[in-house]
């Protein structure tokens, strides 16, 4: 297990926006939502749509806000390093996959920036703007950053003392200032890689993967949610239909709050004795994680 790993599982895409391609007015049919694949039931099924997997080799992605985008990476097969795609709605139809050089982008909630690790775009009238650094808070960074819709950060940071484990923590605005992140309690912090947070909109509950003693195997993803005080609830594993023998991890919920999507997958070793890391996106209704909540 090593920070190469997480940083293979971190399945969300990364692409360049041109402006002048950037979708507007077409609001995207009911039906090529999520490309027209059949939503899934309270079992996690593949997410593998043909228009950005017609060689097999799609690994995960992440739509925008308005649904008229989405980023997307591919990997192996004729694929031997890690891709970057984009693929838009434009003129009521998807239009062609193309090649992008952003990586790893996520959305707030409102769709107002685009952000990943340490960068953020602004959106802006005419499509993305050039990208910008992030404060000196996150300098520690590291393995995934979420914001809830009052603009708090979570983040997993790594400092000496934690031997490499890292933990997960956040960082509020306050005096027009984002603070140094505070870790969070022992509630969250427990087990060794801990990564990839998800942060509700509301604050309510939190997501994340990790490697426990108490989980399935390799790496989990594990919730918790707030009491009436707002304090963090022991962490919960979301159970074998969520978590197998292999690796879970990156978990997102949709920003229609529909759908929960998550990386799956594990490391193949090649003939020449190197490791490959192999994984896939799967999806599973959002009442997964009501079926969780503890009634208060």
């Amino acid at each position: 297990m090593n920070r190469i790993y997480m940083s293979a599982c971190l399945l969300l895409s990364a692409m360049t926006v041109n402006g002048n391609t950037y979708a507007k007015d077409v609001p995207v049919s009911a039906k090529q939502h999520y490309f027209g694949e059949t939503p899934p039931g309270l079992k996690p099924t593949l997410f593998d749509p043909k228009v950005v997997s017609p060689d097999g080799r799609f690994e995960g992605g992440v739509f925008s806000p308005d649904m008229k985008e989405f980023y997307f990476t591919r990997k192996n097969g004729k694929y031997k390093e890690r891709v970057f795609f984009v693929i838009r709605y434009e003129h009521g139809r998807w239009g062609e996959v193309s090649e992008s050089a952003i990586r790893w982008p996520q959305f707030t909630p409102d769709g107002s920036m685009m952000y990943g690790g340490k960068w953020y775009r602004e959106k802006t009238k005419i499509g993305w703007s050039e990208p910008k650094r992030q404060g000196k808070f996150l300098k520690e960074q590291g393995h995934g950053v979420s914001i809830s819709a009052h603009g708090t950060y979570f983040f997993p940071f790594f400092k000496k003392a934690d031997n490499g484990k890292g933990n997960l923590g956040y960082s509020r605005l306050i005096d027009g200032e984002y603070q140094s992140p505070i870790k969070l309690g022992a509630q969250i912090n427990q087990g060794e890689w801990i990564a990839h947070p998800y942060i509700a909109p509301d604050e309510s509950y939190l997501m994340w993967d990790v490697v426990r003693a108490d989980g399935h195997g390799k790496s989990d993803i594990y919730i918790s949610f707030k009491d009436k005080k707002g304090n963090w609830l022991p962490a919960m594993n979301m159970g074998s239909h969520i978590n197998t023998h292999l690796s879970e991890s990156s978990p997102r919920v949709t920003h229609d709050g529909k759908y929960l999507f998550f990386s799956r997958g594990d490391w193949v070793v090649q003939d020449d004795g190197s490791q490959n890391w192999v994984g896939k996106s799967y999806w599973v209704d959002a009442q997964v994680i009501e079926g969780l909540r503890p009634k208060i």
